[in-house]
């Protein structure tokens, strides 16, 4: 069953939320986890979602369902499965984020810009 643009979205989220707090760890053998209600609660201060915190916790047990996610003494774990299909949202969202960090870092182009007034 393919997953809706929620659950890619929390599937995303998930894993760049691990990348980013395990990147300082890279060279130790430890690896941080996060529980559900905790995940949950750094997307909504996010804002990056509109559901409830009920339609979250839904999405996540989607997820678990589907076999994308499980738990490991209450704290979230990616599957292989779900590892997968992460490294598979990445690829198709890397061209977007590249594009977007090419605009920031280029500034103005070298040809001169031409304005033109609307009304």
């Amino acid at each position: 069953m393919p997953l809706t643009n929620v659950e890619r979205l929390i599937l995303y989220s998930l894993g760049q939320f691990y990348d980013s707090i395990n990147q300082l760890l890279v060279e130790k053998p430890v690896r941080v986890r996060t529980s559900k209600i905790a995940f949950i609660e750094l997307l909504i201060t996010s804002g990056i979602v509109s559901k409830q915190e009920r339609a979250l916790y839904k999405n996540l047990e989607s997820l678990e369902k589907k076999r994308l996610i499980g738990y490991v003494r209450r704290m979230i774990t990616f599957t292989t499965k779900g590892l997968k299909e992460h490294e598979k949202l990445k690829r198709e969202i890397s061209p977007y984020l590249s594009l977007q960090r090419r605009f920031q870092e280029s500034g103005l182009p070298r040809r001169k810009l031409q304005t033109v007034m609307e009304g």
